[in-house]
């Protein structure tokens, strides 16, 4: 049995705004669904015990176990984000959840791009941003967290992992909540503060084999090796290819090997 974990003592919360659920399909969409027939407060998080059908990027399912995965979403009030700089969103929340995991003591900590969070190597946390539109600006977001926090077996998910698997202890999935959310809104935060330039490199200084040579695969299975550089700033992977050449990758386009 892994030892109990319960955090930095000296770490000051504010007040999570928490609508609490026993079990839904999904968290995202209750709380799009919830927009709909309210005036949502910025920043309230719907958390589930159990999230039956929860989502990931590209309609793929995330796997989640009842009592000891964290499933939340949380509503944000964007400021009139200009379309060009949508992925600004997707550069906060990433780093958000990985400060958020460091705060509770995660080693080890990367991005992988566009916004799966490993640790050790592996994938402990989904993401998945789905924003609100007036014209050309993003006026708000709903955002997805799936985390892995005191899962021991991940059936057929190789490359799958979790906290406790990671740190090798057991940690309090509330103290993980009150980190991450609170560590994704202070870097939504600068989003506030036109702070894009400075978002962008942060990501790009935390992402998974930057600057590595390292093995590709594209969606027709052709495998092939290339260096990430960084990502452009509609959220494109820069890929340098081994003949010189600097490739610009949507997601789902290329996997990376691993």
């Amino acid at each position: 049995m892994l030892p109990f974990y319960w955090g930095n003592i000296n770490t000051i919360f504010i007040p999570l705004k928490l609508i609490k659920l026993d079990a839904i399909d999904s968290t995202n969409d209750y709380l799009k669904a919830l927009r709909k027939k309210v005036e949502l407060e910025d920043g309230v998080i719907v958390l589930a015990h159990h999230q039956t059908r929860g989502r990931g990027q590209a309609a793929s399912h995330w796997y989640t176990e009842a009592g000891k995965s964290l499933s939340f979403s949380m509503f944000k009030r964007i400021s009139g984000l200009d379309q060009q700089w949508q992925f600004a969103v997707n550069w906060a929340v990433s780093l958000g959840v990985k400060k958020g995991l460091e705060l509770i003591g995660v080693n080890g900590v990367v991005i992988k791009w566009p916004n799966d969070i490993l640790a050790d190597g592996r994938k402990v946390c989904g993401v998945l941003i789905e924003p609100q539109w007036h014209a050309s600006r993003m006026v708000s977001a709903v955002i997805g967290v799936g985390i892995n926090v005191n899962n021991l077996v991940f059936p057929n998910l190789p490359m799958a992992s979790s906290l406790a698997l990671a740190a090798k202890r057991t940690f309090d999935i509330e103290l993980v909540l009150e980190n991450v959310a609170q560590s994704i809104s202070s870097e939504l935060d600068r989003l506030v503060a036109s702070d894009y330039k400075e978002l962008k490199l942060d990501y790009e200084q935390n992402l998974f084999r930057i600057n590595t040579i390292s093995e590709f695969e594209d969606n027709q299975g052709h495998r092939w090796k290339g260096t990430i550089q960084g990502v452009s700033d509609q959220g494109q992977l820069q890929v340098a290819l081994e003949n010189g050449s600097l490739e610009l990758f949507e997601m789902k386009q290329l996997q990376l090997i691993y």
